[in-house]
């Protein structure tokens, strides 16, 4: 009788123990897994946090170009392929205070309207897409702005490997006082931008500004460096954009 009760008290205690263990180890996954979900729920707090300034930038940044440009009819929307409102706003910016006789964008868009309504004399947008750049000179008749030129420049294979705007386009500017680089599209070769810099670094002024899009992504952002080395008089800026700016601007 005794031996059973000893057997009986050990079966007890091993179950016992067992379930100690079984808890223990539940309660390790359930603290594991609360703190995983933990770190999610900042990480997305974070994220939404960040997401929401760049919002309010974004606003505040179109408030303001808005009350600079007064714009008499609708334009199309910013960001995302379009350019940002924070970009926009410096380009008028610069505009304005450089007064610049000839600009030279790559990819057409509101950033076109933007350089002939902020002063400068002639602008030249050069677009690889005909549905675009036609919309873009809709866009300057509707708004009555003169002293633009949209070229439809096909993209052709380049001697880097990518495509890039057929040169012929290109072949009678000379002093530039403003290049913005915003085309061809970019995000999918990071080197789609890159020939900007032999093409172009010849035919520009000696104030010349180039502005640079989207160099939070690496190929623009070897693009803006490269650009500035081979300008010795010349210094790189890089702004906290959006999607990240780079000013390169005489010293």
């Amino acid at each position: 009788m005794d031996l059973l009760f000893l057997a009986l008290l050990s079966l007890i205690l091993l179950g016992t123990l067992y379930c100690i263990r079984s808890l223990r180890a539940l309660h390790g996954k359930v603290s594991k897994k609360s703190d995983q979900i933990s770190r999610e729920i900042q990480k997305v707090t974070v994220e939404n946090k960040r997401q929401s300034m760049i919002a309010y930038r974004q606003t505040e940044a179109f408030i303001q170009l808005s009350n600079l440009m007064q714009f008499k009819s609708a334009i199309p929307p910013t960001r995302s392929w379009a350019a940002s409102p924070d970009l926009l706003l410096l380009i008028s910016e610069t505009v304005k205070k450089n007064r610049p006789s000839l600009v030279v964008e790559l990819g057409s868009g509101v950033s076109t309207l933007v350089c002939a309504k902020s002063g400068a004399r002639k602008v030249i947008s050069i677009d690889n897409s005909e549905e675009y750049g036609a919309k873009t000179r809709d866009l300057l008749k509707e708004h009555k702005v003169r002293g633009a030129e949209i070229r439809i420049a096909p993209l052709r294979p380049y001697a880097n490997g990518s495509e890039w705007y057929d040169v012929a386009a290109i072949e009678d500017l000379k002093k530039i006082d403003l290049l913005i680089v915003d085309g061809p599209p970019g995000s999918k070769n990071p080197e789609a931008r890159y020939p900007a810099l032999k093409e172009f670094k010849d035919k520009l002024s000696a104030k010349a500004i180039v502005i640079i899009d989207d160099v939070k992504r690496d190929g623009e952002r070897k693009l803006a460096e490269d650009f500035a080395k081979s300008l010795p008089n010349h210094v790189l800026t890089i702004l906290d954009h959006e999607k990240g700016t780079a000013v390169i601007s005489p010293r």
